[in-house]
């Protein structure tokens, strides 16, 4: 499943109380007419996901001052990395993220194999799930880490 996930639109969907810096509040991705779509809600509004959530999780909407990325959590993270596993396209991508992951410690590196054409192969075992990866080292170029950097920001905060 390919799809993006729009930011925080810093309204609560239940009550269309503005969120401000500093409020604790929570994001849903649900289906609506078969895209995914998300939701945020105040903390106070806050009941739970609904029946067929995608994901869901619990955030704070940074002040001015807190310039910090704060990324989506390991969970979201590992289902986006399992989504790219298959497309052959985005193994640059896949690549960057295990590098994330693994700097974030949920996976871990275990060693680096090489596969029958000559490539270089990073075995990651993730814990949390008790997994053994193999993630073709495609490292980008200049240009395409930095398009990737910004699209896992945008897709992961």
């Amino acid at each position: 499943m390919d799809f993006e996930v729009q930011r925080c639109t810093k309204r609560c969907h239940a009550t269309d109380r503005e969120l401000n810096p500093g409020d604790i509040y929570y994001s849903v991705l649900v289906v609506e007419q078969g895209e995914p779509c998300r939701r945020d809600y105040s903390a106070e509004a806050w009941e739970g996901p609904p029946s067929g959530a995608i994901g869901w999780w619990k955030a704070e909407i940074p002040s001015a001052k807190n310039k910090k990325k704060h990324w989506a959590p390991n969970d979201v993270m590992l289902q986006f990395f399992d989504e790219l596993e298959h497309q052959e396209d985005k193994q640059d991508l896949r690549y960057v993220l295990s590098l994330l992951l693994v700097r974030r410690r949920v996976m871990r590196h275990e060693e680096t194999e090489e596969d029958d054409q000559g490539r270089e192969i990073l075995v990651l075992h993730c814990p949390r799930r008790d997994e053994i990866y193999h993630v073709a080292a495609v490292v980008p170029d200049q240009q395409r880490a930095e398009a990737i950097q910004e699209e896992l920001a945008q897709l992961l905060k």
